[in-house]
């Protein structure tokens, strides 16, 4: 009998070797996932998650820079923090962040079965393995009504907890094909300021945890969820690329994952990127009262998002080309602060907001999802005018974060949630390979 997508791909993930390289790789991952989750915590999502925590019972398991608590409670906050600041890991092609649903996903289940750190870090690495390639096959139709890490990611948070679990292949189809069997998640909420994204990775990370356990009391679930007449690429897409999801690949699909540098939409980035580069390109420094206008050109995903010129709260400014914009020229590189009201609500802010306009490059649409790229062009009132262009951006693996830049970024995020400068470097400068059980790091996290 001809095997389904997913025990194709299931049985060759399983076979499939981890190095200390790959392990490392996955390492700092998860560095990057703790560090926007600390800041997360502190947020008005993470304050309304954290009362799950409080009313939950003692457990085993960190509900991370809270306490411990049980399993369930504990995936619930963990993955509803990791994205509220917009600095969580991307992949573009798949146009997803596997980080905050499969990470949160792997930790609560490494931890409350006390499994080796390198278990752990397998787990990680074959989630954003199924994560990753669910998107790279589901299509760009798929994107214009539902939210990619949702919908995907629930399916790597199945694989990830199998792995935990030490399901065997035919367990784990039957934990991806119920998470699958359920996946969703609405973009509606992007015309609202509301917390649904929040939702999505909580609910997609808890769905794929319980099916990978319910697999493992036997449980069964659809084989054929992929492509299926009644399946997700039938039902939820009009462009499915089957053969997408069993691809062979050279290498972990991980290594394909981005960092993001900056506290916004990954699609603004692109934009801050080109103009960056345009500024380097002036002979001498810009006056705010220097410019005339500013025009972006990018692709068609980039200007749905992020064209916004009219900011009404920190979320509304993190999805604005035009905010950040704003902002790079009255306080250089972009941080976390530039978002808040204190900052968005400024005459001279929204002024400048008004000279920025974003368009569709028909080229740069051409090399999308490929690559996140950006031309601008900054015009002064003096006639002179100032070009930059970018194809891939800071944190691609073309262009990739330093080590130096890595950490910057992550002891940022967690001075900024409070964590002690102590912790901080021990999260940050952590031996990962030398820990056997995951325990050396949940005594970080409470």
């Amino acid at each position: 009998m001809k095997q389904s997508l997913t025990e194709q791909l299931i049985i060759d993930i399983w076979q499939m070797s981890v190095t200390d390289a790959d392990r490392q790789r996955a390492a700092k991952h998860v560095v990057d996932y703790l560090a926007c989750a600390a800041v997360g915590a502190k947020s008005a999502q993470g304050l309304v998650y954290a009362k799950l925590v409080e009313q939950a019972g003692p457990g085993s398991v960190s509900a991370v820079f809270n306490r411990c608590c049980d399993l369930q409670t504990a995936l619930a906050f963990n993955a509803a923090i990791g994205n509220v600041m917009e600095m969580d890991d991307i992949h573009r092609s798949s146009i997803l962040h596997p980080g905050p649903v499969v990470i949160p996903a792997a930790l609560a289940l490494a931890e409350q079965q006390h499994v080796s750190m390198q278990c752990f870090l397998d787990a990680v690495i074959k989630g954003y393995e199924v994560t990753i390639r669910m998107g790279q096959s589901i299509g760009r139709s798929h994107y214009k009504y539902f939210h990619n890490t949702s919908t995907c990611a629930a399916l790597g948070a199945a694989t990830a907890a199998a792995a935990i679990l030490g399901l065997d292949a035919e367990q784990t189809v039957s934990a991806i094909g119920n998470a699958g069997s359920r996946t969703g998640g609405l973009w509606q909420m992007r015309h609202e300021n509301v917390m649904s994204k929040q939702w999505h990775n909580s609910e997609a990370a808890k769905s794929g945890v319980n099916a990978a356990i319910m697999a493992s009391h036997g449980l069964t679930g659809p084989k054929t969820i992929l492509e299926g007449e009644l399946g997700i690429f039938n039902a939820l897409s009009d462009d499915a690329n089957p053969q997408a999801f069993v691809a062979k690949h050279d290498n972990w699909l991980i290594y394909d994952v981005s960092f993001k540098p900056w506290p916004a939409c990954r699609h603004a980035h692109p934009a801050i990127d080109a103009f960056n580069h345009a500024l380097d390109n002036a002979q001498q420094p810009i006056d705010v009262e220097d410019i005339d206008s500013v025009r972006v050109e990018t692709y068609q995903d980039a200007k749905l998002f992020c064209d916004r010129l009219h900011i009404d709260s920190d979320v509304s400014a993190k999805f604005s080309i035009q905010h950040a914009l704003a902002a790079i020229l009255v306080f250089g590189e972009p941080k976390l602060e530039h978002y808040s009201a204190k900052v968005y609500q400024r005459a001279d802010i929204g002024t400048l907001r008004e000279k920025i306009s974003v368009d569709v490059s028909p080229t740069i649409e051409a090399d999308y999802p490929q690559h996140y790229g950006a031309r601008c062009q900054i015009t002064l009132k003096s006639g002179i005018q100032l070009s930059g262009y970018r194809q891939d951006t800071l944190g691609d693996p073309e262009t990739p974060l330093s080590e130096q830049q890595f950490c910057d970024k992550a002891q940022m995020l967690f001075a900024a949630a409070g964590i002690d400068q102590q912790r901080i470097e021990h999260i940050v400068a952590m031996q990962w390979q030398q820990h056997n059980d995951i325990t050396a790091l949940s005594k970080l996290l409470d």
